[in-house]
């Protein structure tokens, strides 16, 4: 049974669980990359179209909506920012593992979209753990701590629609689950397998 598609994972997880640092880990793989957004802002100094963003106008932008090629998107202080479906099945079809690494609510929108889709949950090991963090980090007023601490709270009811979740007390231990969720994944045996199976199991049966 072949396994040379790729597969897309989606990790999610509130601010301060270290989501980016995993993503970060996991891409050090050269079978894992990361999914490059399209977005209707000018690009910064040094950034490169098609490895930051694919940078595009507004109406390219909207034009695509329009045929439905996006995975999810969102508008962030007037700009368009979303996952073209084009470009992550492009490289699915090479064979990489695409890895988005997005908020809740735009992970449930890329399960919606493309249902085969892995999303992976990242949790701090306590809500307690999740205030020190992000205390610790020395950047955000005590006011700005509460407010990601109610969204965190927020996020993780939704874990449920997830298909997996990480605790992140350990950041080794917390990557090597990871990388065994995705060495898992690549050993599922497709559903449009199974009707086969089931038939040969009826011959044998004698039914």
């Amino acid at each position: 049974m072949s396994h040379n598609k790729g597969r897309l994972f989606v990790i999610s997880g509130p601010s301060g669980t270290g989501k980016g640092t995993i993503c970060a880990e996991i891409l050090k793989d050269i079978n894992n990359e990361f999914s490059v957004s399209m977005t209707t802002r000018a690009p910064r100094e040094g950034e490169v179209h098609g490895r930051e963003y694919y940078f595009v106008s507004h109406e390219e932008f909207v034009l695509n909506i329009e045929k439905g090629n996006f995975l999810e998107y969102a508008t962030v202080f007037d700009n368009y920012y979303g996952t073209p479906k084009d470009m992550v099945i492009k490289r699915l079809e090479k064979g990489r593992n695409v890895i988005l690494d997005i908020d809740v609510q735009g992970g449930l929108q890329v399960k919606s979209a493309m249902p085969e889709a892995v999303l992976i949950f990242i949790l701090p090991p306590s809500l307690a753990e999740l205030r020190r963090r992000l205390e610790g980090r020395g950047t955000e007023t005590s006011d700005v701590v509460e407010k990601r601490l109610a969204k965190a709270v927020n996020e993780i009811r939704f874990i449920g629609e997830y298909d997996y979740y990480v605790v992140n007390d350990d950041l080794g231990a917390a990557v090597d689950l990871v990388k065994s969720i995705m060495a898992s994944e690549a050993s599922r045996v497709p559903e449009k397998v199974l009707p086969i199976i089931r038939k040969y199991e009826k011959e044998q049966k004698g039914e």
